[in-house]
This record gives C-alpha cells, sequence and structure tokens, in this order.
C-alpha cells in the first residue's frame, strides 16, 4: 500500500488521487507537527490577551462583532461545527470526501492554521481507518469555504453524526472511532473554524477531474481515429507541418495521438469508388483542433490546480512573524472559474463525437456502410437508438455547461455577500464528465462496428493494427461484433467501462507506445 507523507510544503495531485481513489496510507511528518506547534503556540498566546481576534475570541461571519469569554471558547468551536454540518440531499461519493478531509490535513499541516499537533493526527487516523463522514449533495456556496461539507467531516472528529465505516456500513461516527480506538478531539480556540474554511471540496473534485478528462480526451482522439478510418477519410489534415503553423500545442497533440492510431492503415483516403478523398466533414476534419482546445483548457486547469494545491486556505490565518490576520483567500473564484471552464470543453467534445457517430450511421454519409449499421436494414434498426442515447447524453452536457461560477447568493445577512459556487461547478462537471465517458463509448462502439463491417468486404483494404487492436481487446471485453438486432444496453455498459477503465487507452497504446 502507498503511503502518503505530509508536510508543510503541501502535497501532490497525484497524493491526493491516491488517498481519495487508491486508499493510501498518511504519515505526519516530524517537520509538521513541529511547524503545527509553532502555530499554536501563537493562537494560545492570544487567547490569553483581552485584545478579540477573529476566530479565537469571536463570533463568526456577521456574528464577529461579539467577543467570547474564555469560559464559551470550546462551546463556541463545538458549536460552529455542529450548527454548519447542515448539509441536505443524497450523499456525494467516498472519493469526494476523502480527497476533501486530506486537502484540509494538507492545509492545517501547513503551520498556518492554528490548530494541535492532535488535531492533525486524528484527521489521519480517521482516514487511515478507512472512516468516511457522510457529506451530503447541497449546502456550499463556495465562500468561506465548502463550510457545510467540512463540518460534516469535523462532526466526524468530534464524535459526533454519520459516517461509513471500512465494510460500508454507514453508522455513529462515535462508534467508528471507539472501534478503530481513536479518542475523539475536544476542540479549542480557532479549531472548529480553521476545520471549515477551505475550497478542499471543489478543488479535490477539480483534481480528480482532471486525471479523469486526461484520460478522456486520449480516448476521444482513438475514437476519432477509428471513424475516420470507417468512414474512409483522410489522414492528409493530420501531417505534422499543418497543426505547426497553428502552433496551439493541444492541437498538435491530439493530431499525433490520431496519426498514430491510423499507422499502417489503408483504408483512409478513399470513396467507395476508390475516388480520392478531397475533404472530410468537419466532425472528422476538425477533430485535433477542438480536442486539442480541450487539451489547452486541461493545462490551464491544472496550472490553477497547483496553485491552489500549494496555497493555505483559511481564515484567519497565522502568518510566520505569529500576526493572526483575516483574508479573503477562502473565496472559490479561481477554482470555479476553472470547473466550468472544463464542462464546456466536456461538451464541446462530446458535441463533435456524436456527429461523428451519426455519420457512421447515416447511409448518404457513411461512403458505402449499411444504414445504422444494420445487418438487415430495415428488418433490424441497427445502432440508431444507441445514437439517440448519446444525442439525449450531449444535449444533457450543454445543459451541464452553463456555467454556476456566473451566479452568486448573498448569505450571512449579506456579510457573505459574494460566493463562487465553486462546488455546484464541480459536482456539474463530475457529472459532465460521467456523460462523456458515455459519449465516447457510443463513438467506439459504432466506429468498431463499423470497421467490423469495412472488414468483411472484398478488396486489399485494411484498417490499422492500432484499430485493430482496440476492436480486439473490446470484443475479448464481452461486447460482440456486427449481427442482428439484439438488447444493446448491456453491451453500452460494457463498452462504457471499457473506456472508464482504460482499457481503450491500453489497448491501442499496445501497438502505438505511449500517447498524450
Amino acid at each position: 500500500m502507498r503511503t502518503v507523507v505530509v508536510e508543510p510544503s503541501g502535497t501532490t495531485a497525484e497524493d491526493v488521487i491516491a488517498v481519495a481513489r487508491g486508499e493510501a496510507r498518511i504519515e505526519l511528518a516530524e517537520e509538521t507537527l513541529a511547524a503545527v506547534g509553532r502555530a499554536r503556540r501563537h493562537i494560545d498566546e492570544l487567547a490569553a490577551k483581552p485584545d478579540p481576534v477573529y476566530g479565537v475570541s469571536t463570533g463568526f461571519g456577521a456574528l464577529a462583532v461579539r467577543h467570547i469569554s474564555p469560559e464559551l471558547r470550546a462551546r463556541l468551536q463545538r458549536n460552529i461545527v455542529r450548527s454548519h454540518a447542515a448539509g441536505m440531499g443524497p450523499r456525494v461519493e467516498r472519493e469526494v470526501v476523502r480527497a476533501l478531509m486530506f486537502l484540509r490535513l494538507k492545509t492545517v499541516a501547513s503551520g498556518h492554521t492554528g490548530v494541535r499537533p492532535e488535531v492533525l493526527a486524528t484527521m489521519a487516523a480517521v482516514l487511515n481507518a478507512q472512516i468516511t463522514p457522510v457529506v451530503h449533495e447541497h449546502g456550499s456556496l463556495g465562500c468561506s469555504g465548502d463550510l457545510a461539507p467540512l463540518s460534516h467531516c469535523a462532526l466526524t472528529l468530534m464524535g459526533e453524526g454519520d459516517a461509513e465505516g471500512p465494510d460500508g456500513t454507514v453508522r455513529p461516527a462515535g462508534e467508528l472511532l471507539a472501534e478503530a480506538g481513536i479518542t475523539p478531539v475536544q476542540l479549542r480556540e480557532k479549531e472548529g473554524l480553521a476545520l471549515l474554511n477551505g475550497t478542499d471540496g471543489m478543488l479535490g473534485m477539480l483534481l480528480m477531474a482532471c486525471a479523469d478528462l486526461a484520460r478522456l480526451l486520449t480516448s476521444a482522439d482513438i475514437t476519432a481515429a477509428l471513424s475516420l478510418e470507417a468512414l474512409l477519410g483522410t489522414d492528409r489534415v493530420l501531417a505534422p507541418e499543418l497543426h505547426a503553423i497553428r502552433p496551439h500545442p493541444g492541437q498538435g497533440a491530439s493530431a499525433a495521438n490520431m496519426l498514430r492510431v491510423l499507422e499502417g492503415s489503408t483504408l483512409t483516403g478513399h470513396h467507395q469508388d476508390d475516388a480520392p478523398r478531397v475533404q472530410d466533414a468537419y466532425s472528422v476534419r476538425c477533430a485535433p483542433q477542438v480536442a486539442g482546445a480541450g487539451r489547452d483548457t486541461l493545462a490551464h486547469a491544472r496550472t490553477v490546480a497547483e496553485r491552489e494545491l500549494a496555497a493555505t486556505v483559511d481564515n484567519p490565518v497565522v502568518l510566520a512573524d505569529g500576526r493572526v490576520e483575516s483574508n479573503g483567500n477562502f473565496h472559490g473564484a479561481p477554482v470555479a472559474y476553472v470547473l466550468d471552464f472544463l464542462a464546456i470543453a466536456a461538451a464541446d467534445l462530446a458535441s463533435i463525437a456524436e456527429r461523428r457517430t451519426d455519420r457512421l450511421l447515416d447511409k448518404n454519409r457513411s461512403h458505402g456502410l449499411p444504414p445504422f449499421l444494420a445487418e438487415d436494414a430495415g428488418v433490424d434498426s441497427g445502432l440508431m437508438i444507441a445514437q439517440y442515447t448519446q444525442a439525449a447524453l450531449v444535449s444533457e452536457l450543454k445543459r451541464l455547461a452553463a456555467p454556476a461560477s456566473v451566479d452568486s447568493i448573498p448569505s450571512s445577512a449579506m456579510q457573505e455577500d459574494h460566493v463562487s459556487m465553486g462546488w455546484s461547478a464541480a459536482r456539474k462537471l463530475r457529472s459532465a464528465l460521467d456523460g462523456l465517458n458515455r459519449v465516447i463509448a457510443v463513438e467506439l462502439y459504432a466506429a468498431a462496428r463499423a470497421l467490423d463491417i469495412r472488414a468483411q468486404a472484398p478488396g486489399v483494404l485494411h484498417g490499422a493494427p492500432a484499430g485493430r487492436a482496440v476492436v480486439d481487446a473490446l470484443r475479448a471485453a464481452g461486447v460482440p461484433g456486427a449481427g442482428g438486432d439484439r438488447f444493446l444496453a448491456p453491451e453500452l455498459a460494457l463498452t462504457e467501462e471499457f473506456v472508464r477503465g482504460g482499457d481503450l487507452v491500453a489497448a491501442a497504446e499496445s501497438v502505438t507506445g505511449p500517447l498524450a
């Protein structure tokens, strides 16, 4: 099992995903515990003084004007967690909660939040024990951080609320902590606030979305190449010199991927009557430009994510010289914008993939393929309704591309009068990427059937080795080839998992080597 060592300098996207999805174990570096201890001493000194300090000896948000006496401060910290754990709706996914908790741990490990080392140790112990707090879909406005989601996590550290145990059963958090030998945290000054005030939920979902979209972009290059080949399209538009004169890096990478997948094919560049192909439709010819724009958007999103990973997001923060200062670093706008931007890229990538699928099914545009790739058109409907499903998914992705971050709704008696809606942007991006995976799966299913049909035709034309490897791997995964009408949903589900699990990319790379 992989071990992730948490240091004050931060963490990496790979570490976050290893904890969220791979259940890596967490260790706290000695340097981390020392930095946290130093920051805590500053908080203790301020707590002993009569002057009010936000988050240490005052209320929160619109109630920050009240000075809290020492005997009420522990209660104040417990109360903020309990009152803010007000989420509603279905539970969010386990991997999202683990990413959320680990990123909050990363922030408190920075030595800028003022918690005690034992709080940090308890967070790590809960993650290592595979205890996952119940966090609900609704409750974050993406400003002052993901307050409600983080509050539900903090509630578990206190031994309150509900959590999922390592066996997948939801039980009272106190019982799960006791079974794991973990002592619930008794919060002191600043600690409740420090556990709630961050962009960790939206950032965790951004990091996982970046990893997923990278795989889907490579998958889309492969399916675009298979569709081009099945449509007897020309690969001359993929020539490196053409993309060098418009030097967007993503475009060049996608064109190179497609060219490598098509290497060795003799199907490209022909009409059904063997006349030379001059130009293909935009959905085929411009595939690298659209997927490449998505790649460049992803690169920008990763830059933002890396900066946020290096950040300490809390309010107030403890600076190196001991000052405790209020700030606005909890505002989720930088993360929210790129989450929305990725949803736009996903929608457009799905849209162009659906157009290629439609061409494969239309006998007037498919250059010799049977209507709907049916075995006996008229008696058989072929893939007609598979394309309906794909079209419905694309329409849904277009709705999900409407940005959440342009919205703002005031809260906390107008103290928090502008918010990012970054959590909402992240939630809809997850749905969009699920939909994109399915859209690519339908294109793969159609292109594979079309290539099977081409292979049955008499003549000397043959497909590329990489394409053949993909089709063979898909068939080995339990998805049968061309034939009469049959129950399609199970086959589409298998194809969806073939894409999601990385088998599509692995099959192509078994011939091409690593693709971008």
